[in-house]
């Protein structure tokens, strides 16, 4: 019959829909190859703020793992008030209201010029001015400091004193200020050095006028040439075994490693092999942490496990110490 189309097969009907799905799959995958294929940076981690003066902030993230950041910037509310390279994670905001407090973000922007969200909001409240105060505090005495492995630094001293109290402590690699604690802290570790490499490490303490001691003594260092990395490794690491439902799950609990910024991310190894990866969204622990797994669910099998972190430069430190647990026996 002329005028009537014949009719369309099952079969022909789903291929042709199929052709109409590969047709705009290839216009979506065209858009993106126009827009990069890429999406922007992350949010950065690991955000602390720390007042230095009564006029400066301290504020210092953990550095992303993403090799496409080219830079971080640092906002005061919706203000950018500083701007470093992909190689730095801390900068000081200074020329602040004193007796105020002050929200930060930090936000990574890729190489090519896509600004990634905030990261979460932290506080810090700078110390009221102190009028008149000239006096700065005195240096900090007995610096120690020692190699912990290969990557990083353990570095204690004395508390300097100030006729109005000091507010913080600068840590500073030759002629550079690497970090910042509060004035209440007198050790630290630092991160991100190079193995077989020998430091020289000294501390000036600060007032709330924003007064700077001399320098203490230096204290001079090699790091290891190897792996090494215990004093970066969770301590107090436990395992137990956990019964639920007729599952096995294996409970962790350990105290994070003290180390120049906040630690969000860890890796379980479970019998030598990475079983996950453990990353905190909010506020990470400080003090202690736990982290509960499915292990299967037979009875009486022997695991071995132990952690790492991810340290506040991007590198793991070291391993805890390894665990025995089998399911069952709690």
């Amino acid at each position: 019959m002329r005028g009537v189309p014949p009719a369309v097969s099952p079969r022909r009907l789903l291929a042709l829909c199929g052709i109409l799905l590969l047709l705009a799959s290839c216009r979506w995958g065209g858009a993106d190859e126009e827009d990069g294929g890429e999406r922007p940076p992350g949010a950065p981690t690991g955000v602390t703020a720390e007042a230095g003066s009564a006029t400066s902030v301290h504020v210092m993230w953990n550095a992303a793992a993403d090799a496409r950041v080219s830079r971080y910037e640092v906002y005061r509310g919706g203000t950018k008030v500083g701007e470093v390279p992909a190689s730095e994670h801390m900068v000081d905001v200074t020329r602040l209201r004193p007796g105020t407090r002050h929200v930060f973000t930090v936000r990574a922007r890729d190489r090519d010029g896509r600004l990634g969200p905030r990261s979460r909001e932290v506080r810090a409240t700078t110390p009221a001015a102190a009028a008149a105060d000239d006096t700065a505090p005195t240096r900090p005495a007995d610096l120690r400091g020692r190699a912990a492995g290969s990557r990083a630094a353990q570095l204690s001293w004395s508390a300097a004193t100030d006729d109005r109290g000091v507010v913080s402590y600068d840590v500073y690699q030759g002629g550079t200020k690497i970090h910042s604690v509060g004035g209440n802290q007198t050790a630290t570790v630092v991160t991100g050095l190079r193995p077989g490499t020998r430091y020289a490490f000294t501390v000036r303490a600060r007032d709330a006028a924003d007064n700077l001691s001399p320098a203490g003594s230096a204290v001079r260092l090699t790091t290891a040439g190897g792996a090494d990395g215990r004093a970066t490794s969770p301590t107090g690491f436990r395992a137990a075994s956990e019964e639920s439902d007729g599952a096995y799950y294996l409970v962790l609990d350990w105290v994070p490693p003290r180390v120049d910024g906040v630690v969000t991310e860890y890796e379980v190894r479970l019998d030598g092999r990475v079983a996950t990866s453990l990353v905190y969204g909010g506020d990470a622990p400080r003090d202690r942490a736990t982290y509960r797994f499915y292990a299967g669910r037979e009875p009486g099998v022997t695991h071995r496990v132990r952690i790492r972190a991810m340290l506040p430069d991007g590198t793991w430190g070291g391993f805890s110490a390894e665990r025995a647990v089998t399911t069952g026996g709690g």
